[in-house]
């Protein structure tokens, strides 16, 4: 069976966006000469050291460390809001691993929250440190005029208009299963997440766990979420895992802003830029 000799050097361990029970590996045989870039951890992105995979949902971009840590504040998994039973690690075959069991009080205080708290609660690492910074948000660096455009329709909550699917817009819907597949999307996403994340000036003075970048975390975090969760799924999972670190507001509109520029047909935000519509037309300032 495939990946059950974890020790063979002419075999490397791909995983799957998901682990399947039993077919947690497969190999890919040395002639095939490809290279696979090294895989990072969702919560922390660096490379990941000692896998672990999140159960009973099967998540398994995590590194060992960060999600047993992750699980202490809230036994619910990064990218589904799951709870989290137990963390399988160090895998030396399909059902040849270790079992971390979440201890059953946290399981318990995360069942007593209410929905109500879930959705409106930012992430304790970030409230913090937004209520410090709150009061910093005037700074006097000349910034692009399209931030500036973006800070004002967040500030005044003017989303951008629908635009339809037709042939005429070429806009185009997509499902969480056409964005994990598409290059293309994700790519767009980053561009965009990369530019709309600066209109939160609360994180200008967050870093990740390992001191890394707080918006280029919420970057890769933002597009695993995506992968398995619908954009504006009846659910709300998406709108709740981004609200824990931008509240619920800014996730809300976070989200229905990337998915305008997602559905829409251009390559550019500059060109996109010049063709969004919004519900207040003095935010349009072109």
């Amino acid at each position: 069976m495939d990946g059950e000799n974890g020790t063979d050097s002419n075999t490397q361990l791909v995983t799957d966006d998901f682990k399947i029970r039993g077919a947690a590996a497969r190999n890919i045989s040395k002639d095939k000469s490809r290279d696979v870039a090294p895989e990072t951890c969702t919560i922390c992105l660096e490379s990941i050291t000692e896998r672990a995979v999140a159960a009973p949902c099967n998540h398994l971009t995590f590194d060992f460390l960060c999600l047993v840590s992750w699980l202490q504040e809230r036994p619910t998994c990064p990218l589904c809001k799951v709870l989290v039973t137990e963390v399988q690690y160090e895998w030396r075959g399909p059902e040849d691993y270790k079992t971390y069991r979440v201890p059953k009080q946290e399981i318990v205080t995360a069942t007593a929250q209410n929905g109500q708290e879930r959705r409106q609660g930012l992430s304790r690492r970030f409230a913090a440190v937004q209520a410090s910074t709150s009061a910093v948000r005037s700074g006097t660096t000349v910034e692009d005029p399209a931030l500036q455009r973006r800070r004002r329709a967040y500030r005044e909550r003017t989303y951008s208009l629908h635009v339809g699917t037709n042939p005429i817009s070429q806009y185009r819907d997509f499902t969480c299963e056409a964005f994990a597949a598409s290059a293309d999307l994700q790519s767009r996403a980053r561009a965009f997440l990369r530019r709309e994340l600066k209109v939160f000036s609360f994180l200008d003075a967050t870093r990740t766990r390992r001191g890394g970048n707080t918006r280029e975390f919420l970057v890769e975090y933002i597009i695993a979420v995506l992968k398995v969760n619908e954009i504006k799924g009846a659910g709300g999972h998406a709108e709740d895992l981004v609200a824990e670190f931008l509240g619920l507001e800014n996730a809300r509109m976070l989200l229905h802003e990337l998915e305008a520029w997602l559905r829409s047909p251009f390559g550019r935000l500059e060109a996109w830029d010049e063709e969004v519509q919004y519900q207040n037309a003095s935010t349009d300032d072109k």
